[in-house]
């Protein structure tokens, strides 16, 4: 069963609770579609393609060539399904310079991955502004960008894989940030 919100739902929802999904370093231009069509899904506010993430065409200051930029946006609407058109998305390659804005908005900046110091996701209380990356969908998040995030966030595994895909664990986390109240 397939649940609609009406456009002042979704409203109310967003406002409740800002999130910013932030795609660091991810190769696949399909995840990168998909993420982008559950961020719309779950009203995340913003989505920030950054490091080598591919990102859809621009259409001012198209750094690419354009049968390169096409191809990629091709590739990425094709997951997407409109979604690119409808959540605010921008590229950056340098992760830290985003991590500033954000941190002088207000943000936490929340990554979803399995180390020492994690916080189980059923455990986490998530604040009223909160950025949530997810990164590699083989190697994880790299060290150095895990050590400037807040806080790591790990999603409780029960079979014998260790890892969700990327699209996943983001749908898994944002859900619980998104609808978490005390």
């Amino acid at each position: 069963m397939s649940v609609m919100y009406t456009t002042s739902a979704r409203v109310l929802l967003t406002s409740m609770r800002e999130i910013v999904l932030i795609a660091h370093n991810i190769r696949s231009t399909h995840n990168v579609g998909s993420l982008l069509r559950t961020a719309d899904g779950l009203g995340v506010s913003r989505v920030i393609l950054s490091g080598y993430t591919p990102f859809p065409r621009l259409h001012l200051g198209e750094p690419r060539l354009p049968h390169l930029a096409d191809k990629i946006s091709r590739q990425i609407n094709k997951t997407a399904l409109g979604a690119e058109n409808f959540v605010p998305w921008q590229h950056t390659e340098d992760i830290e310079q985003a991590f500033t804005k954000l941190r002088a908005d207000g943000f936490t900046i929340v990554a979803v991955e399995q180390s020492a110091n994690s916080i189980k996701l059923p455990d986490y209380q998530p604040p009223a502004k909160l950025a949530l990356l997810v990164g590699r969908e083989v190697e994880g998040v790299e060290p150095e960008v895990l050590a400037a995030c807040d806080l790591a966030l790990e999603i409780p595994m029960f079979g014998q894989k260790e890892s969700f895909n990327v699209v996943q664990a983001a749908a898994i986390a944002l859900y619980h940030c998104r609808f978490w109240h005390p």
